[in-house]
């Protein structure tokens, strides 16, 4: 599966787009799978460097425990919310999955913490077409090719 750099090479425009989302606070929200196999949500820190995309994790976290147990990784970005009289003013939102590998490089700035990079699975940027009529999916899958749905 392409690491971040690979799958931005094949699809720089929605890569971009969706770095930007990433990029417009601190805190996004990862999901995981708990040991009973439920979901869990938890808020989480993401940085891009080296063509990587990586998690943070404080030790004996339970979302590193989930991933270490079952690496399969869901992340959204934040989002804001459109001006009220300006609903096609809404910048979107992104999302990424994948595979989570605990990584001993670059090493964690916090003793016992881990640090995990993505392999890219799935990336979609959700935004509203320009008339700010119909909601736009742009997503691509590994393996695939770039698709777009619009609906009502």
């Amino acid at each position: 599966m392409p690491s971040w750099a690979e799958f931005a090479a094949a699809e720089p425009e929605l890569a971009a787009k969706v770095r930007e989302r990433f990029g417009i606070r601190k805190h996004k929200t990862m999901a995981s799978l708990r040991k009973d196999g439920s979901p869990r949500i938890s808020g989480i820190e993401t940085e891009f460097a080296d063509g990587e995309l990586y998690l943070g994790m404080m030790p004996d976290s339970r979302k590193l425990h989930d991933l270490q147990r079952d690496p399969r990784v869901a992340l959204h970005s934040p989002t804001d919310d459109p001006p009220m009289d300006q609903p096609a003013a809404w910048l979107g939102e992104a999302k990424v999955s994948g595979i989570a590998h605990e990584v001993a490089e670059p090493p964690s700035p916090v003793p016992g913490a881990a640090r995990m990079r993505i392999e890219i699975r799935e990336v979609a940027f959700t935004h509203l077409n320009a008339a700010g009529d119909r909601l736009v999916v742009d997503w691509w899958r590994a393996g695939g090719n770039r698709q777009r749905t619009e609906r009502t």
